[in-house]
Order: structure tokens, then sequence, then C-alpha cells
């Protein structure tokens, strides 16, 4: 008999979807609803997310069933400390860019329709994440895939049409990988449920046709995820949408889409053969060097940022391609904190070209007179992106490191090291150019941005100062612990 208390697990994915329609058969008549309904949502979801991991470390594993049908004939869907993990972070972010947009969206004439976007894409990350069945899962993610392409084109402009145009197509290719080798397992295993199939997997083994499916879905994910050769569609996609879609897309969008579905799959339906974990570690270390190497020449604020991403999510995959409980563990607090600041630096790039007009770091100087609070959250995300001890990304990226070592993988921790430093060169450059030095007379009239602009990027300014200061006392035992004994322990 499931518990009551168990219905929670679809509000994830009907909550928005419920405030996606709301906003869009109303917003266009009630000017305020979209802003008010847009943010009671986002909190709502926060708060369901922190609820639920309340409710995974009561019950580890939570079922639901849809329309009472039992998987593996029906749809299942699954809340366990991975899945609850991810929800934190996704609808954390999301809500902290909901109050962000309330703003910043002003200047954009069809508000209600860039909700109505959002909840469809937040509605896709979510069910990606909750879903135990591996059809849903393609059908989720290309829900939140179709909204993002649709908000990288919101502006409509001449080059955010085109980088909406490359994305889709790009994403198209990557999600047909995905659904053929879905169905390549469907032939194999004649199921669709996840555990159903890690247990057909387990009786019957694993032959070429695992091998196939292997490479079709780190073909898939890996473009979602934006990793290196698959990132083509990232630096005109991420720098063309609008700051919070950026944030969005770049915070929680190619972790949801790609990082977590790719480790579900391999860690916990397939197995994570040892090629597949060199795989992931090369492929994890690539993205770190080209996309700092990338990064690093650029001018353009929001390209750098985008760059920037394509080398942390190395980090990530290489965290989690070392497959052991230290290097998961660094992988996944990397993932969070990744999140975060990334989200606060894509912010403060949509808050300098909303009181500035302009993305050029050449055309930038001397913000932090006009800019404080800016200035001040925006040296707080570059130092915990470049591991600057105490902030958090300094955390994450010592595990990973200290994992690689202890698994005597040395050459990936000397790349780990290196493009950190690199890291903190090109946020030290962005610092010098956007916020430091003396402020250009063109610049004299600009002022700081709107309250809750501000509220948002203060917010998660404070979580990467505290954030290592919390793992350390909390968030290790009762959150990630939880995850990264989800990927050691195999079958879902």
């Amino acid at each position: 008999m499931m518990k009551p208390i168990f219905n929670i697990i679809p509000l994830f994915v009907a909550i928005p979807l419920a405030g996606a329609f709301l906003i869009s058969l109303f917003g266009r008549r009630i000017k305020k609803l979209p802003d008010a309904l847009g943010v009671l949502i986002a909190l709502g979801l926060c708060g369901l997310s922190i609820w639920s991991v309340r409710l995974s470390n009561a019950y580890t594993t939570i079922n639901y069933s849809v329309g009472s049908w039992i998987p593996p004939i029906g749809i299942g869907m699954v809340l366990d400390g991975l899945s609850t993990f991810m929800l934190v972070v996704v609808n954390l972010v999301a809500f902290c860019i909901t109050i962000y947009s309330v703003n910043y969206m002003e200047k954009f004439t069809a508000k209600w329709k860039f909700y109505t976007l959002f909840f469809l894409m937040l509605a896709g990350m979510n069910g990606v994440i909750v879903t135990g069945d591996m059809f849903n899962l393609f059908v989720f993610l290309e829900i939140g895939a179709v909204a993002s392409y649709a908000l990288v084109a919101f502006g409509t402009e001449r080059h955010e049409l085109e980088a909406a145009f490359k994305y889709a197509i790009m994403g198209t290719v990557g999600s047909l990988f995905v659904l053929l080798g879905i169905a390549l397992l469907y032939g194999y295993t004649s199921t669709l449920n996840m555990a159903d199939m890690a247990a057909v997997l387990i009786e019957k083994g694993t032959g070429n046709i695992i091998l196939m499916v292997s490479i079709l879905f780190l073909m898939g994910f890996g473009l979602k995820a934006a990793l290196v050769p698959f990132h083509a569609w990232l630096p005109d996609a991420h720098p063309s949408a609008p700051a919070p879609i950026s944030a969005m897309l770049s915070g929680v969008l190619i972790k949801s889409l790609g990082v977590y579905a790719l480790c579900r799959i391999f860690y916990n339906v397939i197995g994570l053969s040892p090629a597949i974990s060199s795989i992931l570690l090369v492929l994890g270390t690539i993205s770190m060097v080209v996309g700092g190497l990338l990064a690093l020449g650029q001018w353009d604020l929001k390209r750098l940022l985008a760059y920037s991403s394509i080398s942390q999510i190395g980090y990530i995959v290489l965290g989690l391609g070392l497959a052991t409980p230290l290097g998961i563990l660094g992988g996944l607090f990397h993932l969070f904190n990744h999140s975060i600041f990334k989200s606060l630096l894509f912010l403060n790039s949509g808050a300098v070209e909303y009181a500035t007009g302009t993305r050029d770091l050449q055309k930038m100087g001397g913000l932090m007179q006009k800019m404080p609070l800016t200035g001040a959250t925006a040296l707080s995300g570059s130092m915990a992106i470049a591991g600057i001890p105490p902030f958090s990304g300094f955390w994450s990226k010592l595990i990973i490191i200290i994992a690689a070592v202890e698994a005597q993988r040395y050459g990936y921790a000397f790349w780990a090291v290196l493009i950190s430093i690199l890291t903190l060169a090109m946020y030290m450059k962005v610092m010098k150019y956007a916020f430091f030095g003396n402020l250009k007379e063109t610049l004299i009239g600009i002022k700081e941005v709107p309250r809750f602009m501000k509220l948002s990027m203060a917010v998660l300014a404070v979580i990467c100062i505290v954030g290592g200061i919390l793992f350390i006392s909390a968030i290790n035992e009762v959150f990630l612990q939880k995850a990264s004994n989800v990927l050691l322990g195999g079958v879902r």
C-alpha cells in the first residue's frame, strides 16, 4: 500500500506544468500574475525538494506508480538520495533565478511567455530526475530541451535566433542518439523500467549490443552536458539567451539533462565498466583543458562564462569517472557548487549588461564604485569557481584532486590543479577589467540594479561563502553522502 506522503513525487512535474498552463492562460490579461505566480511556484518547489531530502533519509527509496499501475508494466517515479540531491540543486537555483527575473525581464514585452517556457523547462528537468522509466526520461528530456531552445531565442535578435537554431539542431541529434540507445536496450531487455532493466542485464550479461548502447549514450548525453568534443552549441547558446536563462542553462540544465542522466544510466542501469570509466576521465580532462584555454582569450563576459562552464563540467565528469567513493563525492559536490557559483556569475553578467548595455570587458572598468553589491557578489563567485579557500569551490576541487591521487591517477590530478590556476587567471581578468580600476567616462551615470536582482545575487553569494563550512558540518552527511551511496550501490 502506497503511503499518501509518497504522492509528493509527481508534484515536482505537475506543479511547474500547472504553473506554465495558468500563466499562459491568464498572464496576458493580469499584468502582475506571471511574477507573483512564478515566484510562488518556484518557492513551493524549492521547499518541496528540501522536504524530500528528509523523506529520502527516512525511507531510503520511495517509489510512486503513476495511475496505480505497478512497474515494470506501469510508469514508476523514484525518489532516492541522488534524485533528492538533484531536485534541491535544480529548484534552489530556479527559485533564485525567478526572483531575479521579476526585475530583469521587465525590458522584454511578453513576460508571461518567458515564465511559461521557464516552467516547462523546469518540469522537464524535474521529470528527468524523478522518473524510473527510460522512455519517460527521454520524454522529459525533450520537454526541457525544446523549452530551452525557445528561451535561447527569446530576444528574437538575429544572433539569438541563429544560436537557438544551432542549439536545436545539435540538441536534436543528441536526442536521437539517446532514443536509439533506449530502443536498443528495450529490444535487448524487453523492459523500460530502469530497475527491471538493470536486473535483466545482470542476468543476461552484457554483450556487443551494450557496448553500442554505451557509445550512443556517451554521445547523446555528452552533447547535452556540453562535454568536449560535443560542446559546439554551448558558447553560442549561453551568451545569446537572457541572463536568467543563461544561468539556468549553465547552472542546472546541462547537469540534469546531461551529467545526471549519464551517471544515473551508467552507474544504476548498465553498470560502469573500466572502459567507460576511462572514457569519462579522458573526456572530463579534455573538457577542463579546452574550456579553460578558450575562456581565457574571451572579452565577451558571457562567452567567457560559457567556455568556463565547459571547463568546470570537466571537473564533475572527472570526479564521477574515477568511480571511487571519494571521487563520486567530489564530483557531486562540485556539481552542487558549480550550479550555485556559475548561476551567480551569469546573473552578475546580466546585471552588468542591464546597467551598462555592454558585455565587452574592454568597455568596462571601475564598476565596483557604482555597483558595489554586484561587484562584491561577482568577487565571491569568482573566488569560489577558482577554488580559493574558504569558498565552496575549493573544497570540491580539493576532494576531486585527492581522489585522483588516491586512485593513483596522478596525471589527472596535475591537470585539475593546473586548470584551477588557469581559472583563477581568467576570473582575475574579469574582476580587473569589469569592476576594478578607474570608472570609464561613459559609465559615470550608471547605477546599481533593482532590489530583486540584488537579492537573488546576494543569496547565491552567501551560499558560495558558507557552502564549504556547511559541507564539513552538515551537508555531507544528510545530503551528499546519500547521493554518492546511490551511485556506489549500483542498481536503483
